[in-house]
């Protein structure tokens, strides 16, 4: 549970005796009638999300839940990990199976093999049925009856009005004529065929309990990834107070502390390391596979593994702050929301059980009144129940929500909602903010030209020792381009947007753009025809020489903009610096000067983005800086890189944690292929149902074939759906 404003809250809601796509429609439909309550309901985790005004208590919204026949209960704080999402109920529905399996056989083999029946077999199977009847279809009959005292039906109301009605016919045909099976194989060579049904009865009800438990293992297969997620943190931490090692629960750990980390050790919380180097493992959380190197100042990831040495880390956000819990929470909404596609599903499915049973009666008094066969009218009204239960309907959307979310977890992709899912299908143009999308975002010094009287090691040791006073990436770039000790720095000082000035062993020196040289009355130099950021240095009032700096472009960023374009997709370069900079990396990874925005400030990004959108293109953005926050809202679909800011992760749609730009093409692939996987199970759904009841009412279809037809078609959308989980493997 959170609190989206004062006035407003989330209830997170477990749901329990959930069947089909009309159990979620009704208890939606309660749930929505409570006066400003929103409420979102998911089959395959058995729980709703409310948005719940205040002066509403939770009590109202249990009251609400059970008042349409079922359980509920209000979810506890989700931990930060270990929390299991689906509730398989596979264990409880094992003995029933188990029953209904061993005395299902018999009943079956004797029914339909004249040469296995005996004198009076009729009883014998009778009573071998019963217990499958009762005891196994138990589940489908409590919960017709529940949902009959409030007037209303599901699916299980077809099976228990099915299943029970063959038991009954048949019983009711043998009490009136106890002699019906007197002799071995009599009516199997009378009429043609049986005129007892205890074999579909215990046939039905076993496949659909197998249906169903195959179905309970399967969504939880499907929710694997998420808890494997939220698995991932690591259970204790080695905290350092008063220069001793303390080990504690990592749910123990406070902002601020200092933790050691030694090699094949997890991190337990996000944090800033204070000493050491190490190469970082973040595959878990990333998806990439190359471990990253870090040094004193640089961030790291909770849940990440220190994969050499010995680092001291201070803790910067632990518990339900940090990235992991982030990614388990959107995640875990995602998978609770539900996307358009699915809207039109629980329409039809609200009205679709009141209508099956109105073309059951229907069908049974049309084939007794057309033909006066009782039996043929009776088996075609049943097998009419049974063929149409819309069970694969109501796991068509959440099931594949529920692998495609997961996946993208284990791929270091979160789908911030199903929404996501409709808009990759129609984005047509991307742009790509290239510092930090395209290029590493991690400036290096490729040119450096002293002026007469100067060599290049004193031009950079000057540059380097100023730049000891800066934290700008440009001073961490030409400290690290010079040599050996440098001298200290004394008087320093930075003009915003402009540069920096100090004395360097006694002599003035000033560093930045050739305006920031010539207003402090230093006479710059010519403009270097390297391509890259320059900055002019000047050494006791005299021009010294130019340092350029340039950005590197990642080493997959060209092979990332090719699978972006095989999408469909047309990229599109975006960025503040300046046009030579943009041309080359452009050039460099297949982009045309063309499709190229240099020199484009944050509130001009948002403007590029809406002049694409006004030319008729649907808009993809990716970036990941503050500055890019606002064209990610602006954009169809938001795509935020992970290594960027809070802020744009919070304005994008699709957040891609780790820094590889070809995970942007695989979080658009993964979207789009769990729309298909929807839109492929909803036809299969609809087109069962759609083709079984009319070839059911017509009288072609056995009750027990419309049993397993219904329970395959159940097991055939789950099974579809985790093909997901192959996704980019």
């Amino acid at each position: 549970m959170k609190s989206p404003s004062t006035s407003e809250r989330f209830v997170d809601l477990d749901i329990q005796g959930m069947t089909c796509a009309s159990c979620v429609a009704r208890v939606e439909k309660k749930l929505n009638r409570i006066d400003g309550v929103q409420a979102v309901v998911n089959l395959p985790l058995e729980s709703a999300r409310v948005q719940v005004p205040a002066g509403i208590s939770d009590a109202e919204l249990l009251a609400a839940v059970e008042a349409t026949g079922y359980r509920a209960t209000v979810q506890a704080a989700r931990p930060d990990r270990g929390e299991p999402t689906p509730h398989s109920g596979a264990a409880e529905l094992l003995p029933r199976l188990l029953v209904a399996g061993i005395l299902t056989l018999p009943v079956f083999l004797i029914s339909m093999l004249p040469v296995l029946q005996f004198a009076h077999w009729g009883w014998v199977v009778a009573a071998l049925s019963l217990p499958v009847v009762s005891y196994s279809a138990w589940g489908f009959h409590k919960a017709a009856v529940a949902n009959a005292r409030h007037l209303a039906s599901t699916m299980d109301t077809l099976v228990s009005i099915g299943v029970s009605a063959a038991y009954l016919f048949s019983l009711g045909e043998l009490l009136a004529n106890p002699a019906l099976t007197a002799h071995a194989g009599m009516e199997m060579a009378g009429a043609g065929h049986p005129a007892l049904y205890f074999e579909v009865a215990a046939v039905v009800t076993t496949f659909l309990l197998l249906g169903r438990y195959l179905e309970a293992r399967s969504k939880a297969k499907a929710g694997d990834a998420l808890m494997a997620l939220l698995n991932l943190g690591a259970k204790h931490a080695t905290v350092l107070r008063h220069g001793e090692e303390f080990k504690i629960p990592a749910e123990q750990l406070a902002v601020g502390e200092v933790f050691v980390v030694r090699p094949g050790e997890k991190l337990p919380a996000d944090g800033e390391v204070l000493e050491g180097h190490s190469a970082i493992d973040t595959s878990l959380v990333t998806g990439e596979s190359v471990p990253v190197e870090v040094a004193p100042g640089d961030p790291v990831t909770g849940a990440t593994i220190n994969a050499s040495g010995r680092i001291l880390v201070r803790a910067t956000r632990v518990g339900s702050e940090t990235t992991l819990a982030q990614m388990g929470r959107l995640v875990s909404q995602a998978q609770s929301s539900k996307a358009p596609i699915a809207r039109l599903a629980d329409r039809i499915s609200s009205v679709f059980v009141p209508v099956v049973l109105g073309i059951a009666v229907l069908t049974f008094a049309l084939w007794w009144i057309l033909s006066g066969d009782l039996q043929a009218a009776f088996t075609a009204a049943v097998a009419v129940l049974v063929i149409a239960c819309p069970c694969a309907l109501g796991l068509a959307t959440p099931v594949a929500l529920l692998a495609g979310t997961g996946r993208g977890a284990q791929l270091g992709i979160l789908i911030k909602g199903p929404q996501v899912l409709e808009d990759t299908r129609t984005v047509d143009t991307i742009v790509l903010d290239k510092t930090g999308t395209v290029t590493s975002g991690q400036l290096a010094v490729s040119a450096v030209e002293p002026a007469a009287g100067m060599d290049r090691e004193q031009l950079l040791a000057l540059a380097g020792a100023l730049e000891q006073g800066s934290e700008h990436p440009v001073a961490k770039a030409i400290i690290a381009a010079a040599a050996g000790p440098l001298n200290p720095v004394t008087d320093f000082q930075a003009t915003a947007g402009g540069g920096i000035r100090g004395a360097v062993a006694g002599r003035a020196v000033l560093a930045g753009t050739a305006d920031f040289l010539k207003r402090n009355g230093v006479a710059a130099g010519a403009p270097s025809q390297a391509v890259g950021t320059q900055f002019q240095v000047a050494v006791g009032g005299v021009f010294a020489g130019t340092i350029v700096l340039a950005d590197s472009v990642k080493p997959g960023s060209a092979a990332a903009i090719e699978k972006l374009r095989a999408l469909g997709l047309r990229p599109l370069l975006l960025t503040g610096d300046n046009a030579g900079s943009a041309a080359e990396v452009a050039a460099a990874v297949g982009i045309p000067a063309v499709d190229v925005h240099a020199g484009v400030r944050p509130e001009g990004k948002v403007a590029v983005v809406r002049g694409l959108q006004a030319g008729g293109a649907t808009v993809a953005m990716a970036g990941d800086g503050v500055n890019d926050a606002a064209a990610l809202a602006q954009a169809d679909l938001g795509i935020a890189m992970g290594s960027g800011t809070d802020v744009a992760i919070e304005a994008a749609d699709l957040t891609v944690m780790g820094n590889d730009l070809a995970q942007v093409a695989t979080a658009i692939g993964l979207s789009r292929a769990t729309l298909r996987t929807i839109k492929v199970n909803l036809f299969w759904a609809f087109a069962y149902n759609t083709l079984g009841i009319p070839v059911a009412a017509l009288g072609l279809l056995n009750p027990m074939i419309a049993g397993i037809a219904m329970a395959a078609s159940s097991v055939l959308v789950v099974a579809n759906s985790l093909r997901l989980r192959s996704f980019g493997r």
